[in-house]
């Protein structure tokens, strides 16, 4: 029990910081969509999707099989696991910044920024000291260090907006007001480059203060471990490499699919900025996920040996229950007050505020496949977990091609949408003969369409004034809320997780 408790305490540290970490980066947003127009903030988006499937391809899946070989019964030292796998990703790392510089041309002609190499090469930089420090960062959550761990990763997100403000805020008033403070060094002309520059050097300092934990590993490469821990890992990359291409591959193709180049940025522009609001539900999957993961992975430990399988797969099933109706409030919050929420970003993006609901759906669905993915996890069947996401691949990139030259940036929502739902399916179907879970399928399908309808009448009664239109979904959202309460009999009680 105590082993219990200390994971979940780690666990929760761990995810406070990522979630608040997110969402200070997510207050950057207002600032870019204000200062940059369409085109330029679709270049934004286009790399930083490169730059998530880059970060997964350098990363190779080597953190995982850290933890995997430091707990490995043959390997008594897991200092040597440790300066195996940051001296492998050293190596790699360094390799991948060798082969950017050299490549820099075409490399940036492909990233959409053929007139400001930098661009590429700031941003390259960046990806490869994220993936060597995903080992430094490994060996304090190995060490139970959660504390130290989160105050670096929130020192980095601190100086990354610090540096952003300083570039994009002060730096442009300097020049109006005392240009001879800062000429040496700032060009007003460079933009969307300060956004690169300021990841990259809030990377640097990270490295810096990581300094202490990379001086502990025993570098060198044993090849024998190393050999193991590749053949262990590869695996989780085609898994990691699929996983995010169903994030990021509508950003990455979308200017491919439209014939012209400088309206697909400004699409891809107005979907990245709007997509921005709908991550909301996102942040709100993420902070589930810590809380009840470790809960549900103890719990499981039973269902999966065939003891207390009962009680266990009851709770997974109220896990979930409680998981869409939290979802559904969320996003009829979200659709209640778009009004507000909109002034997050430039008033030029407003045409894209379509795509919000339809990607909350998306994201909800997510969510709800990975409520499912228990049964894979908890029977040691994760290759399902792989065939799951490309099948979400195969359907997204069908999707795309199919509507993306019709309807433009709303077929990369849709796509999503199709995506996530299939893996949502075909998760349930199998899990269902697989690992039986007694989910309470009418009554969530009813919490899901009756949210729908909500959010229907809200569209429905609209009439232009702000005012008027936010009081009547008020009403509407705190009437989905009295009949989930009515119906659960949830009380902040049952809201807690039960004690053995």
């Amino acid at each position: 029990m105590g082993a219990i408790k200390s994971l979940a305490k780690d666990t929760a540290v761990y995810g406070l910081s990522s979630i608040i970490g997110r969402f200070l980066n997510w207050l950057l947003v207002p600032l870019y969509t204000n200062i940059f127009d369409q085109s330029e903030y679709g270049v934004v988006s286009y790399i930083y999707s490169i730059v998530a499937l880059a970060l997964v391809i350098l990363t190779y899946g080597m953190e995982t099989g850290f933890f995997r070989f430091a707990n490995h019964e043959r390997y008594s030292r897991p200092d040597e696991v440790y300066g195996t796998a940051i001296t492998s990703l050293s190596i790699t790392s360094l390799l991948f910044m060798t082969v950017v510089t050299i490549f820099i041309f075409p490399i940036s002609r492909f990233m959409e920024c053929p007139d400001n190499p930098v661009f590429a090469l700031l941003m390259a930089y960046t990806v490869a000291i994220d993936a060597y420090t995903c080992i430094p960062f490994a060996w304090l959550r190995y060490q139970h260090r959660p504390m130290r761990f989160a105050t670096l990763k929130l020192v980095g997100i601190g100086l990354n907006i610090g540096f952003n403000l300083f570039f994009l805020l002060l730096c442009p008033w300097l020049w109006e007001n005392d240009p001879g403070l800062i000429e040496w060094f700032y060009d007003p002309d460079f933009r969307i480059g300060y956004i690169f520059l300021s990841n990259m050097l809030s990377s640097s300092v990270t490295v810096l203060l990581l300094a202490p934990e990379a001086a502990l590993a025993p570098w060198g490469l044993r090849l024998r471990l190393w050999r193991e821990m590749l053949s262990y890992s590869w695996p989780l990359l085609l898994f990691g490499i699929a996983g995010i291409m169903n994030q990021t591959i509508g950003n990455i193709l979308l200017p491919w699919i439209l014939p012209d180049k400088a309206t697909a940025m400004a699409q891809l522009g107005i979907y990245g900025a709007n997509y921005k609001i709908a991550i909301v539900m996102v942040m709100f999957i993420q902070a589930f996920r810590f809380a009840y993961e470790p809960f549900i992975f103890a719990k499981g430990k039973g269902a999966a040996n065939g003891t207390n399988s009962n009680q266990s797969t009851a709770m997974f099933a109220d896990t979930m229950k409680y998981f869409v109706i939290f979802s559904m409030v969320i996003f009829l919050g979200v659709m209640a007050y778009i009004d507000i929420l909109r002034h997050f970003i430039g008033s030029s993006y407003f045409s894209g505020l379509k795509v919000v609901p339809v990607l909350m759906i998306a994201e909800f669905f997510f969510g709800v496949f990975f409520n499912l993915s228990l049964w894979y996890k908890l029977t040691d069947r994760t290759i399902w977990g792989t065939w799951f996401s490309l099948i979400g691949l195969a359907v997204t990139i069908v999707m795309l091609l199919i509507l993306v030259p019709r309807i433009g940036y709303m077929g990369c929502a849709w796509a999503a949408l199709g995506c996530y739902g299939v893996m949502m399916l075909t998760s349930y179907l199998l899990g269902r003969k697989k690992f039986p879970v007694p989910y309470q399928t009418t009554r969530l399908s009813l919490y899901f369409i009756g949210a729908l309808a909500a959010y229907g009448l809200m569209c429905a009664l609209t009439t232009g004034h702000s005012a008027t239109d936010m009081g009547v979904r008020t009403i509407l959202l705190l009437i989905y809320i009295a009949v989930a309460v009515k119906c659960e009999h949830i009380t902040f009680r049952t809201l807690l997780p039960r004690r053995n």
